[in-house]
């Protein structure tokens, strides 16, 4: 049996490291540039739309215009959606959705990623996003560096324990590198994974592998910030402003949370319903958003902005945001507009993400509550302060639906280069976080590491390790016992009687001389007078009274038994219990539903062979052989 190491050896985290961040960035790099190339061909030649982008001057962002070809729009995002279909539910069918919830739940379930998924994922959501498709770039980067992660995983050979570790670390440098937020990236690795706790081990090669990643990233794209700067101002007076925009965040939040999954549901449904081909979900869902884009557009020229304006990722937009360019109207009816097209785009089955979705829904949320107050109260919220309210509520809402506060925080104000509204931020996300309570956006989070499948071992030895094996074993007086001299005859229809799979074998001294299990007698059926003597095992393990369960199950697994008599430490042939791997488990589950304090004992184990005397051997962690 191979024992997997508790600590990974720090050479082979640095090399993981290393390699995660060289994928990421060369990954995120292809992405970027496939999906600037895809929005040239599709939005600007094909629809005419100048798109206004983020990180444009005011003076470059205020050329935008709206499309030459305005019904274009809905047979260029068919035709995304319909490709993106066909290729994601012939190919790789894990790579529908937003990707970050994959990345999630292969970190959780220890899986592998074929190796198929991250290039069709990265060729599908350029599809989606290129075409008009309201999804982000974070989902598709985060599952295309975990893919790669467990790629080379594969390659390497690496542990279990090891190929999670590449799997979040990707995570953290791909959105991290995309977002050209490293420090946030490398904490939300360990933040997104719970919603109420941190992968710890994982933060370190997150930053080693983030810094890569963005290092190649920014050496092609630059090192700007994704957002350009603009003028701000807020002062401690507007903090219970800020708290009252996390209020409203966690509000649209919730609905954001809601519409998304009640879309995805709907959807499947219909289909099962119809028993329609999965492939043309994504291309319904773009149907849908185009209709819905263009009936916006043809209802007012306030509408038609909050119809473009749900396209795509959406940060030009955010951007018009940040320099006071969009009307109050927009920014009021912005926020839902964009949760409907993300909800058909992304819930239909559609590929891309949903943080630069959720990022806009909060920033144009904020802005329009910063509007607001500030032409309700002009002396204390000027005009200067709405752009802060935008980078708040970006923090509030999506720290919020995401149970990454801190990691979304930082990447935020990485975002946009202004490290001064960290203070109000943290009034504002903390008070979201607790009033969103268990609803996230990423349903393959768990609550916290004891409820992942990657530590839950950890939790059930430390459970183990707190009781003995005197308080779940079967007494002497309760044994079902069986003679040398015993025919197996007698085993077997012990066996069908009592459904048990071994017995402890005692002589006329009831001193413990065997033991026999199922699997020694299974292939002398036709010969049921043979003696147990001739067939049981003499070479008994044994535990004491005072070992832990934790004791009694490692001996059991090494060596590959499921049965353990129990003995006195000065008498290691007196048969005093009987304990069996179902004990052990039924123990546990009582224990860990009790959720009881924990403490620590000691124990040793012995192995007897009739006629040899017990004794210890302090190399083997008080477990001997005699």
């Amino acid at each position: 049996m191979q024992i997997e190491e508790t600590v990974t050896p720090y050479r082979r985290i640095i090399l993981i490291a290393i390699i995660v961040g060289l994928i990421s960035g060369l990954g995120a790099l292809f992405f970027f540039e496939g999906l600037k190339l895809g929005s040239a061909l599709f939005m600007e030649g094909i629809v005419g739309f100048n798109l206004p982008k983020e990180g444009q001057t005011v003076q470059d962002i205020s050329q935008w215009a709206p499309p030459d070809n305005l019904w274009m729009i809905l047979p260029v995002i068919c035709f995304g959606g319909l490709i993106s279909g066909l290729l994601v539910y012939t190919l790789a069918p894990e790579a529908e959705g937003h990707g970050t919830d994959a990345a999630i739940k292969a970190f959780h379930k220890g899986g592998q990623v074929r190796w198929r998924v991250p290039l069709v994922k990265a060729v599908t959501a350029i599809l989606t996003i290129s075409t008009g498709g309201s999804a982000g770039c974070e989902g598709p980067t985060a599952q295309i560096s975990a893919g790669f992660g467990s790629i080379t995983a594969d390659l390497l050979g690496l542990s279990i324990r090891e190929r999670r570790l590449a799997i979040a670390t990707g995570i953290g440098a791909g959105i991290g590198t995309i977002f050209m937020a490293p420090l946030g990236g490398a904490i939300l690795a360990a933040e997104i994974l719970y919603r109420q706790d941190f992968e710890t081990e994982v933060i370190v090669p997150a930053f080693l592998a983030s810094v890569i990643g963005y290092s190649i990233f920014g050496l092609v794209e630059g090192f700007e910030p994704v957002f350009a700067s603009c003028t701000t101002f807020w002062n401690v007076s507007q903090i219970p402003l800020f708290i009252l925009l996390g209020v409203v965040s966690t509000a649209v939040g919730l609905i954001y949370i809601n519409t998304f999954y009640g879309a995805n549901r709907v959807f499947k449904e219909v289909f099962a319903q119809f028993n329609l081909p999965n492939h043309l979900r994504p291309l319904t869902g773009a149907f849908l958003t185009g209709v819905f884009v263009l009936a916006l557009a043809a209802f007012s020229p306030e509408t038609a902005i909050v119809g473009l304006a749900s396209l795509g990722t959406g940060y030009g937009f955010t951007q018009l945001a940040l320099y006071n360019m969009l009307p109050i109207g927009v920014l009021l009816i912005l926020p839902f507009a964009k949760i409907l097209t993300t909800s058909l785009t992304i819930g239909s089955g559609g590929s891309g993400g949903i943080f630069a979705p959720g990022l806009m829904i909060g920033g144009v949320m904020g802005g329009a509550f910063g509007s607001l107050l500030h032409l309700a109260l002009p002396g204390i919220v000027p005009a200067e302060s709405v752009p802060v309210f935008i980078v708040i509520g970006m923090i509030a809402l999506f720290g919020a639906v995401s149970h990454a506060p801190i990691a979304v925080m930082i990447m935020v104000v990485e975002m946009t280069g202004d490290f001064s509204l960290l203070m109000p931020a943290m009034g504002a996300v903390s008070v979201s976080v607790l009033l969103i309570g268990q609803a996230t956006l990423f349903r393959e989070q768990v609550q916290d590491r004891s409820w992942s499948a990657a530590h839950r071992d950890e939790y059930m030895i430390e459970i183990l390790q707190d009781i003995h094996v005197d308080d779940v074993m079967v007494p002497r007086d309760r044994i079902v016992a069986v003679s040398p001299d015993d025919n197996i005859e007698r085993v077997f229809r012990l066996i069908d009687k009592t459904l048990h799979t071994g017995f402890p074998v005692v002589d006329g001294e009831e001193k413990l001389v065997g033991i026999i299990a199922l699997d020694d007698i299974r292939d002398n059926r036709m010969n049921d007078e043979l003696p147990v003597k001739n067939v049981m095992s003499s070479r008994v393990f044994t535990v004491h009274h005072a070992c832990t369960l934790r004791d009694a199950l490692n001996l059991m697994v090494e060596h590959d038994i499921h049965h353990l008599p129990v003995v006195p430490v000065d008498d290691p042939r007196l048969l005093s219990g009987f304990i069996t791997r179902t004990d052990i488990m039924k123990a546990y589950v009582r224990r860990a539903s009790q959720s009881t304090g924990r403490g620590h004992h000691t124990g040793f184990i012995t192995l007897v062979e009739p006629g040899t005397t017990a004794g210890k051997n302090p190399d083997r962690k008080g477990m001997t052989e005699n």
